[in-house]
């Protein structure tokens, strides 16, 4: 099967600040502290699939917690019984994301181009969370509204956006 390994956040800050300084201006670091990644509890994720498209699933993240926390900039996004991850798109999203108490975040995941692809393979359950070996929450094909199964072949997600309808521009769905 051709999924491609995880992305890991590296832990050197020089890299860390250049990350910072690509970041998307909605969420550019301000100065001040930077907040501690979210803890599991404080933030809640939901997925579904985008409603015409079967293939992309969206994701969402809200920050349920009393005070702003961070989330890496890309979710991790894999797939029951498979071995890998979804890549970015663009490449190199590693880097913290602020998330504000009560904002939400979105995301577009493409599973796979054409279902009738012959090597496509199929997922039990596709799971999203915040850091590449940290929790995250499962959800079902039934749940996903992909059918019995989710079709995977060369999956890719975007960054975390402020919206659904930037979600889908950054995966090329819409344009505007």
């Amino acid at each position: 099967m051709r999924i491609r390994a995880a992305i890991a956040v590296p832990a050197a800050s020089a890299a860390a600040a250049a990350l910072l300084l690509t970041a998307p201006p909605a969420h550019a670091a301000t100065a001040g502290p930077r907040p501690a990644p979210c803890v599991q509890g404080a933030l809640k994720l939901r997925a579904s699939t985008v409603p015409g498209r079967p293939t992309v699933v969206r994701v969402s993240a809200t920050n349920v917690g009393g005070r702003a926390c961070a989330v890496d900039r890309v979710p991790l996004v894999t797939f029951g019984g498979l071995d890998g991850a979804a890549l970015p798109l663009p490449a190199g999203g590693t880097g913290r994301l602020r998330l504000a108490a009560g904002e939400t975040v979105h995301a577009d995941v493409r599973t796979i181009v054409r279902t009738s692809d012959p090597q496509a393979r199929r997922a039990r359950s596709v799971t999203v969370g915040d850091w590449a070996g940290r929790w995250g929450r499962v959800f079902t094909p039934a749940r996903l509204g992909t059918g019995p199964q989710v079709s995977v072949w060369e999956p890719v997600t975007t960054w975390w956006q402020p919206s659904p309808a930037a979600a889908d521009r950054a995966l090329g769905l819409s344009r505007g």
